[in-house]
């Protein structure tokens, strides 16, 4: 399944203006390791589009401005192929999987960073 991994606001852009460190290359490795079609939304990193989810508005009452300002984020997405995005954020996956994926018909699945690892863990079987 293709995959693409969305670089929040918080993990990059304010990560590095407050603490002099952006991560974007962590999550980015972590998902490579987890899936076999890995692709980039364009732009990303730095230059990544916020969800519309960004300082908190999904908590917010103004759901048509986040979906709006969300626009651009899903037309990344669509364009991009992935069936499915990994977003480490909760705000971030909340608006992609609640509001996104719905206003924009996107049809994807929508997973944190951590349940891709647990979904990709391989246990032995017991004996």
């Amino acid at each position: 399944m293709a995959a693409a991994y969305h670089d929040p606001c918080n993990y990059g852009r304010k990560s590095l203006k407050a603490f002099g460190q952006a991560y974007f290359e962590e999550g980015r490795e972590i998902t490579g390791n987890c899936v076999t079609d890995l692709r980039e939304l364009n732009p990303n990193r730095n230059g990544a589009y916020c969800c519309g989810a960004g300082g908190g508005a999904w908590a917010l009452p103004y759901s048509d401005e986040r979906v709006y300002y969300g626009r651009i984020k899903a037309r990344q997405i669509a364009e991009s192929g992935a069936h499915l995005i990994v977003a480490p954020c909760h705000n971030c996956r909340d608006a992609m999987m609640k509001s996104l994926n719905k206003e924009y018909d996107l049809n994807i699945e929508v997973k944190y960073l951590w349940e891709l690892v647990a979904d990709s863990l391989i246990m032995p079987e017991k004996e």
